[in-house]
């Protein structure tokens, strides 16, 4: 008889005490264990003597902030951090998921797409130390590395050698967001980092071969001024 799953273990750190508790009472509702830290300083106090699963962090906080937060967790741990973040902070989110946070959440939010964002960054960490397949089996994909084959919902999908790269990249990522920067040094180099460019072309290429008689994208989506999100089932 297998062990039950342990609940998973997320680390909250907001300055805002109202934030805080709503973030709180909304995660422990859905049986996560919750720790809560004001800011980087404590964030990283706390890790010292407990292990979280996840770290959700505000971005403009006192002392450490999220972005630096997160550039000092990724110096020892590869776990999943949802940065949260007010609107016109694009400049901060880009940083802070460049420095390897891994989504965000725009405030004010729903609880239903926080819940969501969690769900998928601990399913994205469940895998993450599988290695690398030939093989990418997402959503509505069958993607074959090794022979450059696509398939949606069991149709061929002809994509020319750097669209293939394109989408191979983001389908590797799934529901996580990948900014410009991340994507343009995965496939072009990282000296093609300041030519968005070479994206705006592929990205519009990919979508009319992929979804082609709709006019809003559901499969690869922008995440405005920061990069695209990657949606295997259809947004």
């Amino acid at each position: 008889m297998s062990e039950p799953e342990k609940p998973a273990k997320i680390l909250v750190v907001d300055d805002e005490p109202q934030i805080a508790r709503v973030l709180k009472t909304t995660l422990s509702a859905r049986g996560y264990m919750i720790r809560t830290a004001v800011d980087g300083d404590d964030a990283l106090l706390v890790m010292r003597s407990w292990t979280p699963d996840l770290l959700i962090t505000d971005l403009r906080m006192p002392n450490v902030d999220g972005v630096e937060l997160t550039r000092q967790v990724r110096k020892e741990s590869t776990i999943p951090i949802i940065v949260l973040s007010v609107r016109n902070e694009e400049k901060h989110k880009v940083e802070a998921l460049d420095a390897g946070a891994d989504d965000y959440v725009t405030k004010p939010f729903s609880r239903d797409e926080l819940l969501a964002r969690v769900r998928a960054a601990l399913r994205r960490a469940s895998v993450r130390q599988q290695p690398v397949a030939d093989i990418i089996d997402v959503g509505h994909f069958h993607i074959d590395s090794q022979n450059h084959r696509v398939e949606l919902k069991g149709k061929e999908i002809r994509l020319t050698p750097k669209e293939f790269e394109v989408l191979s990249y983001l389908a590797r990522h799934p529901d996580k967001v990948v900014t410009h920067r991340a994507l343009l040094a995965a496939v072009w180099g990282d000296t093609s980092i300041g030519q968005p460019e070479y994206l705006r072309v592929f990205i519009g290429q990919l979508r009319k071969k992929l979804e082609p008689q709709d006019d809003s994208p559901k499969y690869i989506t922008t995440e405005p001024w920061v990069g695209y999100r990657f949606n295997p089932e259809g947004a």
